[in-house]
């Protein structure tokens, strides 16, 4: 197994642990799994190959979906609401 394939196994294992908290405790570790998954899914694709790259950027869309859209919102200048 590579580094890259190890520690994206990792991340899984942080991200499925983050998403068990409450809501208000998943925001510190939800933003650094979001700011280190680029980083993750580039290593991947450069150890494993592109395919495996679309793959991982897939899952990651799929997990992350409601915080990016939150993220896409804010970026066009709307206010949505933040669940509580």
């Amino acid at each position: 197994m590579t580094p890259s394939l190890i520690l994206s196994a990792l991340w899984v294992i942080a991200a499925t642990i983050t998403a068990l908290l409450p809501m208000r405790h998943q925001y510190v570790p939800g933003v650094a799994l979001l700011l280190v998954a680029p980083v993750l899914i580039v290593w991947l694709a450069v150890d494993l190959g592109w395919i495996v790259g679309l793959v991982a950027l897939a899952a990651f869309v799929s997990m992350f979906r409601n915080p990016l859209r939150y993220l896409i919102a804010r970026l066009r200048g709307q206010r949505p609401e933040v669940p509580k």
